[in-house]
């Protein structure tokens, strides 16, 4: 993956985990099951780590 490739992903990243955030205020809110979400945002929290340190590698 090339570095705008990899910006590019990270931004779509970005843009998933504040809609899942959203979401994730909403099941809250209502009294949902939230677990998957959770779950949802933590891989999405990992593979932005795991992208900004090919960014910083580079």
């Amino acid at each position: 993956m090339t570095r705008t490739e990899m910006e590019e992903h990270l931004q779509h990243l970005k843009m998933d985990y504040i809609r899942i955030q959203g979401d994730l205020e909403k099941l809250e809110f209502v009294g949902g099951n939230a677990a998957g979400a959770l779950r949802e945002l933590e891989a999405i929290e990992d593979e932005i780590n795991e992208i900004n340190k090919s960014l910083k590698k580079e």
